[in-house]
């Protein structure tokens, strides 16, 4: 079964979502978390962009045995000493360069004629590789690049001696039909594509990020680079636990796997939650607080029955063992058994209508009930019943 490469950017990519910086002690206490979660790879900053981002991927490098460490930096040779030297302590280590390739980044922003990227291309991948073994190259907004100029840069670069060939969806504007057709036409088109290995990294502007995604895995591609909680530039990156899980539980359709420890993926999320500060929506896939928890009486009956009915997540495997009945506005007398159950409520179930009653208009004024109150309710109702 074909690998999946997970390629973590939280603490670069990630980091750069406003609000989200972390200290250099905060960037090494996640870097452990996610050797444990058990990533392939690290992007543990941008070098160039200050001394103290510098100073953390050093730092980050020291603690970490396992996973490959990169550093990004930009096509110019400051960059890329900058990156080298963040990366003196690595056990295994990547740069990680890139130039944009789209006719309005290098026009507006980067005033280069396509030439001048294409030499820029050449020499600095060269010297990148000089330094460094490992090197990975990415074209900034790709998926608005012309496909013809794509092509000359790529072959470039794998000339010049990258190893990882990234294709990123920088303002999260493709759609996944397009983006399996690019990278279809890039496997096309490429002489020497079958040198390299291909790589995803895809931005939420749309809601498309982890779809995106998906659709390069489904044409070929075997490293995805995303985030913890999908945090990032904007509305984010591809979230990490969101592509692991859709591979893991859709094994059937994908026929692909990643080394991913999934019972530290929640343990990943809370911890990066605890460092930025930055809250992970209730209805949030896989770490979200409601992502499998149940209020209606429906869904609540059938899971009582089965849980396969309405979960297609076994949440032990990620180390949730909560129970995930909610009591609510929405529940029913199967629910509420279960409920008086669990918390060892002596009750008559000839009486269940009334408890169920008595629950629902407290929750009328009330949008949840904690366990003191539900078992205040149900002895009030026994009373009542007496009386």
């Amino acid at each position: 079964m074909k690998k999946i490469k997970i390629f973590d950017t939280t603490l670069r990519d990630g980091e750069q979502s406003p609000g989200c910086s972390m200290s250099l002690e905060e960037k090494v206490k996640f870097a452990k978390q996610l050797e444990k979660l058990n990533v392939d790879i690290i992007e543990a900053g941008f070098a160039a962009s200050s001394e103290k981002d510098l100073k953390a991927i050093q730092e980050i490098s020291k603690n970490i045995e396992k996973p490959i460490i990169t550093s990004l930096a930009r096509c110019n040779k400051d960059d890329i000493d900058k990156a080298y030297k963040s990366l003196i302590f690595a056990k295994k280590k990547r740069i990680h360069v890139f130039i944009a390739t789209s006719k309005v980044h290098m026009k507006d922003k980067l005033h280069m004629s396509e030439e001048e990227v294409l030499m820029k291309v050449r020499s600095m991948v060269k010297y990148a590789k000089s330094l460094c073994e490992d090197i990975e190259f990415s074209l900034e907004d790709a998926t608005r690049t012309d496909k013809e100029f794509m092509v000359k840069v790529i072959t470039i670069a794998i000339e010049s001696g990258a190893n990882v060939i990234n294709i990123p969806d920088t303002v999260g504007y493709i759609v996944p039909n397009e983006y399996r057709n690019i990278i279809n036409y890039i496997k096309n088109n490429v002489p020497n594509i079958n040198n390299v290995e291909l790589s995803t990294h895809c931005h939420n502007d749309l809601g498309l990020a982890v779809a995106n995604t998906l659709s390069g895995i489904e044409e070929g591609i075997t490293q995805v680079e995303c985030t913890v909680n999908g945090i990032g530039e904007r509305a984010g990156n591809a979230a990490l636990e969101e592509i692991v899980m859709a591979l893991n539980v859709r094994n059937d359709y994908y026929n692909v796997k990643t080394d991913i420890n999934i019972k530290e993926i929640i343990n990943s999320s809370k911890m990066l939650v605890d460092i930025t500060g930055s809250l992970v929506q209730r209805n949030k896939p896989i770490v979200g607080e409601n992502a499998f928890k149940h209020e209606a009486g429906i869904h609540q009956h059938g899971i009582i029955q089965n849980k396969n009915t309405y979960e297609i997540i076994d949440a032990s495997a990620l180390g949730v063992n909560e129970d995930n009945i909610v009591i609510g506005i929405h529940s029913g007398k199967h629910a509420i058994i279960k409920k008086m159950k669990n918390m060892n409520i002596n009750f008559d179930i000839n009486n269940i209508d009334m408890y169920v009653s008595e629950i629902k208009k407290y929750l009328e004024d009330h949008k949840t009930i904690n366990d003191d109150v539900f078992s205040q309710i149900i002895s009030k109702s026994k009373i009542k019943k007496r009386s």
